[in-house]
């Protein structure tokens, strides 16, 4: 047992942590997180569905004619600061000095192949007029005009970009200046996830950007809104503080500071299934703050979660109306193979093997549970290359199997067979997910309860020039929605644009 100091029961009761939970987490530490078993990649027809284009218009409407009546929200993770947008460009403006070296010598002796393309680029970024603008005069040759833009680009004195929340910055040029992120979901929003001509939308984000998230929707939402004649409504919230994870030095005893202090660090973005679940919604669209497209794109992007909302729509009246069988005083043995049947095949379920060796309540009673679970509609693209998660399906160590999202940190990499399996899986996660999290009387989920505590990564960090263990939380898309009933369904490329950095705003599907 962990012997808390008088402080530390005060630092604890601050963040809402409570002695428990430490103790879960040194625990957790102590024991390890296990790799999770690969079975096989979930591949079209076995594991993802491919639509049709006649099925995909179908689902259409039948999202379309369904939807009236329900409240739709868009969750869009939002806290992402910018600086790793700009990590290459950070490193030129310390690295590279104009008054010695040209820029062509620099980007031959270093290789920085990241700087050349920005360069060569830079017309086509939405914000080099503006910057261009403020440097004018402030350079004679190539070498100080790259060192000149870029500095101005990030630097406190200039446009600050690298302090700027990642949702906030300009992505794409537009007839009025240009669009950031957030204009551009506000823009989604209005074509699939408004009813009754109002569009909700909720963004996680960090405390320190909020006055700046709150100045752009004061600018952003009356523009779009007279455009797509659509009343928005924002909301914002932030990672609790209360899902920090405790460090630990490498005998797993608690890291303190140099000032006595217990040392936590945020959990991830697993944190964010407490600020999903509390959202009152009934179809709940999760993107990242960052994937998002230009006009172009915006109808095929829309249609392509018209598609997936109206699969989840359509699959959940069926899991409904069975949930409700289930509750019935006598069930016909052949509803039960229905019900079971269903499961398998829609739901992606797969029962034990002794499922069918037990008695006739142990069946329902696993039936019933496998049932009334959220549901997530995820859509999956092929892979292209992109660092991230796949769709798999894995074994747990009670011998479940179940289809999951699976980060490359989650599989055993020294493990041949494993990390064949993972390197050769054929498409790729985007952060598209569609989400019912009501039961069939209408009441929501906890969705804490669907966590999988042992889907989370322990890390190795430094402070202070100290060795420690870091925990983060299972991934909001990952561990945390291990236990829902899930389906993968392949989506048209066009809707994976992520900008992960500067130069992917140059690829053709951010250029208008």
């Amino acid at each position: 047992m962990i012997d808390f100091t008088e402080n530390d029961v005060a630092q604890l009761e601050k963040k809402g942590i409570s002695k428990e939970k430490v103790a879960r987490y040194i625990e957790t530490f102590k024991e390890g997180i296990p790799f999770v078993s690969l079975m096989k990649a979930a591949v079209v027809d076995e594991g993802i569905t491919k639509v049709t284009e006649g099925e995909g218009k179908e689902l259409i409407s039948f999202f379309e004619d369904n939807s009236k009546d329900r409240k739709l929200l868009k969750f869009v993770p939002a806290s992402g600061a910018a600086s790793r947008m700009f990590k290459a460009m950070f490193s030129f403006t310390e690295a590279y000095n104009p008054n010695t070296e040209s820029l062509s010598n620099y980007i031959k002796r270093t290789g920085d192949t990241a700087v050349e393309q920005f360069f060569e680029g830079r017309q086509n970024f939405p914000f080099y007029d503006e910057v261009l603008q403020r440097i004018e005069g402030k350079h004679s040759n190539d070498g100080e005009l790259a060192h000149a833009f870029i500095n101005e680009m990030l630097s406190e004195e200039g446009l600050n970009y690298g302090f700027y929340p990642k949702g906030l910055l300009p992505f794409h040029e537009c007839k009025r200046g240009s669009a950031t992120p957030f204009k551009e979901h506000l823009k989604e929003a209005a074509l699939y996830a408004k009813t009754n001509g109002r569009a909700n939308l909720h963004f996680t984000i960090s405390p320190q950007h909020e006055a700046m998230f709150k100045e752009e929707e004061a600018i952003s939402v009356p523009r779009i809104s007279q455009k797509t004649d659509t009343e928005f409504h924002v909301s914002y919230s932030f990672q609790k503080t209360s899902t920090d994870t405790i460090a630990v030095n490498t005998d797993n005893t608690p890291f303190r500071n140099s000032d006595g202090s217990l040392l936590f660090r945020p959990g991830g973005h697993g944190a964010l299934i407490e600020n999903l679940d509390e959202q009152d919604a009934d179809v709940i669209f999760i993107k990242n703050i960052d994937n998002v497209v230009v006009d172009k794109n915006l109808e095929a992007v829309a249609n392509s979660k018209k598609m997936l909302a109206g699969l989840l729509l359509k699959v959940q009246s069926k899991a409904f109306e069975y949930a409700a069988a289930l509750e019935m005083e006598e069930i016909h043995p052949q509803v039960l193979m229905d019900i079971t049947h269903f499961l398998e095949k829609d739901l992606n379920v797969r029962f034990p093997d002794e499922y069918d060796a037990l008695s006739l309540e142990e069946q329902l009673a696993m039936v019933r549970d496998k049932i009334n679970r959220p549901i997530r509609i995820c859509g999956m693209v092929k892979n292209e290359g992109e660092p991230g998660g796949g769709p798999f399906w894995i074994s747990d160590a009670l011998g479940n199997v179940s289809l999951q999202i699976i980060e490359s940190a989650q599989v055993q990499m020294d493990d041949k067979e494993q990390a064949s399996l993972f390197k050769n899986s054929t498409h790729f996660n985007p952060v598209d997910i569609i989400c019912g999290v009501r039961n069939h009387k209408g009441e929501k989920y906890n969705l804490l309860n669907y966590v999988d505590e042992k889907q989370g990564f322990i890390t190795g960090k430094t402070q202070e020039g100290r060795e420690l263990k870091a925990l983060e939380l299972p991934g909001l898309w990952n561990g945390a929605m291990a236990f829902w009933n899930t389906i993968f369904v392949e989506v048209p490329l066009v809707t994976f644009n992520p900008v992960k950095t500067v130069n992917d705003l140059l690829k053709p599907s951010h250029q208008v």
